[in-house]
C-alpha cells in the first residue's frame, strides 16, 4: 500500500481547522475520488480506502447540497467507515439537473482551477462558454479556456479566430490552444496542476476532455469516442465524475459532457462575467428598467453607441432570467422541505 500524506490529496489548513479534537479521535478525513449511484470511492492518508467504495448517504442530511460530490472532504467513522459529515467546501460547482423538477445537481467540489474545454470546430459556442465562466466566477475558481482539436483545422490560422472570440468574453481571460493528443502541446496545462492542486474539466461531449486527461496522465485508460461528422457532436464517454492523479502530484477531475448546463444561485458570477452590463444598469434612470422602451435607459444608449451588441445583451438577459427562475424554485423547494422536517 502506497504511503501518501493528506496534503498530497489536497488537504489544507482550511479543512483541518474544521475538525474538532473529538472528531479527530473518532473519525478519519478522506477525499471523494469518484461518485457513483449511491456509492462513492474515497482516499485518505497512507493510501487508506484506495479503490474501495462506501455508501454516499450521510447519517444526517439536511439539504440538497448535503451529499458528497467528487472532490469533497468527508469525515468517516473510524470503525464503520460510514460517512459522518462533509467539511465546508472551498468551492462548489452545481447546476440545475435536466428534467422538470428543478433538482439541484452537484458537479465538483474543492477545485482550484477550471479548464473550460471547447473545440475549434462547429461545437464552439460563445453562449456556452459564458455559462461556464459564470459558474467559475460564482465558485471563486480561476477559469482557463482550453481550445482543442487545433490539429484538425483545415486552415491552421483560423485557430486564432476561436481564441480571439474566447478572449473577448472577459478581460484577462487566459486561453490555451492545444492538440489534446500531443504531450508536448498539453505540457503547459499539466504545469498548472502542481502537487495537491485540483483542476476540473468542464465541456460538452466530444470536445476532447477524455483525450486531454489521458495525454496529461500519460495513459489511455479513459475511453474516448469520435464525434459525428455532420455536427461535430460526441456521445457521452465519461459517465462517472472522478479524479485522476498526475505524475507531478496534481489531480485532474473529469466530468461527463454536459450539453445542458442550467445555472442556479449564480447572481455573483453573472455580475462578474457581465460586469459591463451590471455597471450600465446602475446608470439607467429607473431602478426597475427593463431596458425596453423606458426613457433614460443606459443599456439602449450603449447599444446605440456601438459599445454593446444586441447578442451579448440577449445572452445576459437569458441567463439572468434562467438564474432567477431556477433559484426561485430551489428556494421554494428548500422551504417546503424545512416545513416538512419541522412537522416530522
Amino acid at each position: 500500500m502506497s504511503q501518501r500524506p493528506l496534503t498530497d490529496l489536497g488537504w489544507r489548513p482550511f479543512f483541518a481547522a474544521q475538525v474538532s479534537p473529538d472528531e479527530s479521535h473518532a473519525c478519519l478525513p478522506v477525499r471523494v475520488m469518484s461518485v457513483h449511484r449511491g456509492m462513492i470511492t474515497v482516499a485518505g492518508e497512507d493510501g487508506f480506502g484506495a479503490g474501495s467504495m462506501i455508501p454516499s448517504r450521510l447519517a444526517q442530511s439536511s439539504g440538497e447540497e448535503d451529499r458528497p460530490a467528487v472532490g469533497d472532504w468527508l469525515l468517516i467513522d473510524r470503525m464503520t467507515h460510514d460517512p459522518v459529515r462533509i467539511l465546508t467546501r472551498a468551492s462548489l460547482f452545481k447546476r440545475r439537473a435536466p428534467g422538470g423538477d428543478h433538482r439541484l445537481q452537484l458537479v465538483a467540489a474543492n477545485v482550484d482551477t477550471l479548464f473550460i474545454v471547447a473545440s475549434c470546430n462547429q461545437d464552439f459556442n460563445t453562449a456556452r462558454l459564458e455559462r461556464y465562466l459564470v459558474l467559475a466566477r460564482e465558485a471563486g475558481v480561476a477559469p482557463i479556456v482550453v481550445l482543442t482539436k487545433i490539429d484538425r483545422i483545415e486552415a491552421p490560422d483560423s485557430a486564432g479566430t476561436y481564441a480571439d472570440a474566447a478572449r473577448a468574453l472577459q478581460p484577462g481571460l487566459r486561453v490555451e490552444l492545444v492538440n489534446a493528443r500531443d504531450p508536448a502541446s498539453v505540457a503547459r496545462l499539466a504545469a498548472l496542476c502542481g502537487p495537491g492542486e485540483t483542476v476540473a474539466l468542464l465541456g460538452s461531449s466530444g470536445v476532447g476532455k477524455s483525450t486531454l486527461v489521458n495525454t496529461m496522465r500519460g495513459s489511455d485508460s479513459i475511453a474516448t469516442q469520435a464525434v459525428r461528422e455532420n455536427d461535430g457532436k460526441g456521445r457521452h464517454t465519461t459517465t462517472v465524475r472522478s479524479m485522476h492523479r498526475l505524475a507531478g502530484g496534481g489531480w485532474l477531475m473529469d466530468t461527463p459532457g454536459m450539453r445542458e448546463f442550467q445555472i442556479v444561485d449564480a447572481a455573483e458570477g453573472l455580475a462578474e462575467v457581465f460586469d459591463d452590463l451590471a455597471a450600465l444598469t446602475l446608470e439607467c434612470r429607473f431602478t426597475n428598467c427593463s431596458h425596453g422602451t423606458e426613457p433614460g435607459c443606459a443599456i439602449r444608449a450603449a447599444m446605440a453607441g456601438g459599445m454593446l451588441t444586441p447578442e451579448r445583451l440577449a445572452r445576459w438577459q437569458k441567463l439572468v432570467a434562467e438564474d432567477a427562475d431556477n433559484t426561485g424554485h430551489l428556494a421554494r423547494r428548500l422551504a417546503r422541505a424545512a416545513r416538512t422536517s419541522k412537522k416530522a
